[in-house]
């Protein structure tokens, strides 16, 4: 078995919004293939790897042809002749050539899609499905799907200010059953949006459009989607995604849908309040990704109740999940690959959030593509948890039939991680 990567080429390929972006085939001297594919966010932190774009007026400034170029010249000169075995050697060379904080100079959209075909590669020269290659012997369970329901936010024109309603099928008893339960409430919602007139087609990751008055409205919809659908007494649970970097700064929100502005604390309260009335067991960036202050007040309102989980606010950054979790200002991370830019970055976030004890959640990003990389990672890192979007649109559907997959490979090994992915 010869590992040395022989050959790497980038090409430009397109997400499922239609933009374009970065695809890298990496083949190795025994013409073993490796490909990644650089996912995109619309709601992005500021600290987060920054993709490479062209700007401009063609395909509306969303162009990748600098970072392709960088791939197939700069990036492939310096890690021909490199073994792919060794996934932190060669992140390291990435970040060096990069040789900015950010990923800004060739950027992190080039880098991540390289990283990941090397991971691709080294587990297709073992010939074992990824999620072998990176457990190994260790015991993994199945993640806890988080599923949109209602898209919202940046997701959705913003057209309610919460980004992401979803689901989770907490007293499931394996993926298979997990999935099920999703897909009926999934119907259960689209059947309510229909009788109620207000069935519109879905936001950028498949979930219902979000056609409501107000951001309660659309808690109280999605409860009666799961009771539609038969679940009561716990069985699946609301999680948000809040993504308040959207219309909160400097401890001022100011949500389209609710015709006023909130100080921080009066923001909570309502927060809070949602948590009173509605089955919710999980959320995300309640505050914007400045407010600390914020973060640590809610946590310690709500978190021994719900799951309070950083994505802004961290970034899949090792380094700021050791400082909130000093600061007490969540108990859980979302795992995003091309926030940090390698997959070396993404894993060093995990296992310092794992140390912390806080929970993790391995994510897909809106801008996605057929690649089903983020599946493997979240049961060969034993993630505990995956958020992909909706239970709709391919791109989506891939990932989850994906774990069906896995869960079939693992045969009487298979564990559902349910409630004990969860900090609470």
């Amino acid at each position: 078995m010869s590992t040395q990567l022989r050959k790497l080429h980038a090409r430009r390929i397109w997400d499922s919004r239609g933009r374009p972006t970065v695809e890298v085939d990496i083949i190795l001297d025994d013409g073993t293939l490796g490909r990644g594919i650089a996912p995109a966010g619309a709601s992005t932190g500021t600290h987060e790897a920054v993709e490479l774009r062209d700007g401009g007026s063609e395909q509306g400034g969303y162009g990748v042809s600098k970072a392709v170029a960088h791939i197939n010249r700069e990036i492939a000169s310096a890690l021909i002749g490199k073994d792919v075995m060794d996934q932190r050697a060669i992140d390291d060379a990435l970040i060096a050539l990069d040789g900015t904080p950010n990923k800004s100079r060739l950027g992190g959209n080039a880098l991540i899609a390289t990283s990941m075909a090397v991971l691709q590669a080294a587990a297709n020269a073992r010939r074992l499905p990824l999620w072998k290659h990176l457990a190994g012997e260790a015991t993994v369970t199945l993640p806890l799907p988080e599923i949109q329901i209602f898209g919202g936010g940046a997701h959705a024109g913003r057209r309610i200010d919460i980004q992401d309603l979803l689901v989770m099928p907490v007293d499931a008893h394996s993926m298979d059953e997990a999935l099920a339960m999703v897909a009926d409430v999934y119907r259960a919602a689209g059947e309510l949006m229909a009788d109620s007139g207000r069935r519109a087609g879905v936001a950028d990751e498949g979930g219902w459009w979000p056609d409501f008055s107000s951001n309660e409205e659309a808690l109280q919809m999605l409860t009666r989607s799961i009771e539609k659908a038969g679940y009561r007494n716990g069985e699946v649970m609301i999680s948000l995604d809040i993504a308040a970097s959207e219309f909160g700064s400097g401890g001022i929100y100011r949500p389209g849908l609710e015709g006023r502005s909130y100080q921080r604390e009066e923001w909570i309260a309502v927060l809070l309040d949602w948590l009173a009335k509605y089955p919710i067991l999980s959320i995300e960036d309640p505050v914007a990704e400045d407010d600390t202050e914020g973060m640590i007040n809610f946590t310690q309102a709500a978190g021994a109740k719900v799951q309070v989980i950083g994505d802004d606010y961290l970034v899949t950054n090792a380094v700021r999940v050791r400082k909130a979790s000093a600061n007490k200002a969540c108990n859980a991370v979302l795992i995003k690959p091309n926030q940090a830019g390698t997959i070396s970055e993404t894993f060093d976030a995990l296992q310092a959030a794992k140390a912390c004890g806080f929970s993790t959640i391995v994510s897909a990003r809106s801008g996605e593509s057929e690649d089903v990389m983020i599946s493997h990672l979240s049961v060969g890192w034993n993630a505990g948890q995956l958020k992909v979007g909706s239970f709709a649109r391919s791109e989506r559907m891939a990932k989850w039939n994906e774990l069906l997959r896995i869960e079939e490979a693992l045969g009487s090994a298979a564990v559902y991680a349910g409630r004990k992915a969860l900090p609470v």
